[in-house]
């Protein structure tokens, strides 16, 4: 049988980052079938080994789900280490347990962003097979006739990976500046940045408006509301 690090296994759970992690098993808040461990390395063995953190089963920890109106300027990461404002500025005073972002928006992107201590869920909606499709509105610098919309369609190769959007379409446009709405399946780091470049198209905005059926819709900046169990069994639904 597999295993596993205990420091690993209750991060993987859910329950915490990993560092958080080692530091309640070295407080001895930890234990392992009924027996203190203070080794975040412990070995072991999921589904056989009983684990309790601070007297609760590690099995019983109760899910949380929310979405977030992330603003430009905030980074997501549990811990940035040049010290960098996150977005769990956001959820700042709200008692909530710990949850890591399900997918990443950069730091100059904003909209909507999941968060959730349930991996299992966090994986299949991040799933680049089976996930939910996710659909930005981006400002660009100039306006693109149809050849270019359809040149982001049909994708291109940049540094050894194929980048390619589901759909694109002109929402609108000014003199001298047009808003299009971007269709992906999957999450690469930057791929619409690095899509428009190709294109020479820089992006002056980008918003996340949509995942899957689930829309940003009137949430204010920097606030956040949990899912509905509807919602959430949408979201994990096959796309």
């Amino acid at each position: 049988m597999p295993r596993h690090g205990l420091s690993r296994v209750l991060s993987k759970a859910g329950l915490c980052s990993r560092t958080e992690a080692a530091a309640r098993i070295r407080a001895g808040r930890v234990s392992v079938d009924g027996r203190v461990v203070r080794d975040p390395e412990f070995p072991i063995a999921q589904g056989r080994d009983r684990i309790t953190v601070d007297g609760q089963s590690l099995e019983t920890a109760p899910r949380l789900y929310l979405m977030l109106n992330k603003p430009r300027g905030l980074v997501t990461t549990t811990d940035d280490e040049r010290g960098r404002d996150t977005v769990y500025r956001c959820l700042d005073g709200a008692a909530l347990p710990w949850l890591a972002p399900v997918g990443r928006l950069d730091k100059a992107s904003e909209g909507l962003l999941l968060l959730s201590n349930d991996p299992a869920w966090a994986a299949r909606i991040t799933s680049p097979i089976a996930g939910p499709k996710k659909t930005y509105h981006v400002q660009v610098d100039a306006i693109p006739d149809q050849a270019t919309l359809d040149a982001l369609v049909q994708g291109v190769d940049d540094a050894g990976e194929r980048l390619a959007a589901v759909s694109a379409t002109l929402l609108r446009s000014g003199t001298k500046h047009a808003w299009l709405e971007i269709v992906l399946d999957e999450g690469r780091n930057r791929q619409i940045r690095r899509l428009l470049a190709q294109r020479d198209l820089s992006v002056l905005r980008l918003m996340r408006v949509a995942i899957g059926g689930l829309a940003l819709g009137d949430l204010a900046k920097g606030q956040w509301r949990t899912l509905t169990s509807d919602e959430v069994a949408s979201l994990a639904a096959v796309d």
